[in-house]
């Protein structure tokens, strides 16, 4: 498919749409909605995000809850590799494997099945939509290290800067597609 777009950042900034005052006062919320339902934006990021993580030698991708699974399983198709999708804790059926997160304000848990899903020594790259204070990132990461994997990086569309989501990663390679450099 030949897109009008030659890079997945370029087809962010036609695409996306800013919302002010969303979720509360004061924040711009990056809604990608219109990226992901044009086919020539959601093919170039698709794309970019495929290409970062055959970069970091994944062999396995890890969408996160919710739209990581989205745009985790079409990179995965792309390389030929599977998908593991790291859900909201309660979703899954058990037996689960649990990990328990700090966020801003409280805390969370993510779980993928402690049955079937073999993931010790693969080779894992986490992607999200977005970075902003790291904290599902680095919980999906503590759960799938504890599951005997190896997380090779992480790649997401957008990072919200200023909140100190990469700090949290020391030096784990993070790929953002609409990075303001390349």
């Amino acid at each position: 498919m030949n897109s009008k777009y030659s890079n997945a950042r370029e087809a962010i900034k036609d695409k996306i749409r800013y919302v002010q005052d969303f979720p509360e006062d004061g924040v711009l919320f990056e809604d990608l909605t219109p990226v992901l339902a044009d086919a020539d934006a959601f093919s170039v990021v698709i794309d970019g995000l495929a290409d970062e993580c055959e970069k970091l030698g994944a062999d396995l991708i890890a969408g996160l809850d919710a739209r990581g699974f989205l745009l985790g399983s079409a990179a995965a198709y792309k390389l030929g590799t599977g998908v593991l999708a790291v859900r909201k804790a309660g979703k899954l059926p058990p037996p689960v494997l649990h990990q328990e997160y700090s966020l801003e304000y409280g805390s969370a848990a993510l779980e993928i099945p402690a049955d079937g899903a073999v993931i010790t020594g693969a080779k894992i790259a986490l992607v999200d939509d977005v970075l902003a204070t790291g904290g599902t990132l680095a919980g999906a990461r503590q759960l799938l290290e504890s599951a005997g994997a190896e997380v090779v990086g992480a790649v997401v569309v957008l990072e919200v800067e200023g909140l100190g989501g990469r700090e949290k990663f020391g030096n784990l390679p993070i790929s953002v597609l609409n990075a303001t450099t390349e």
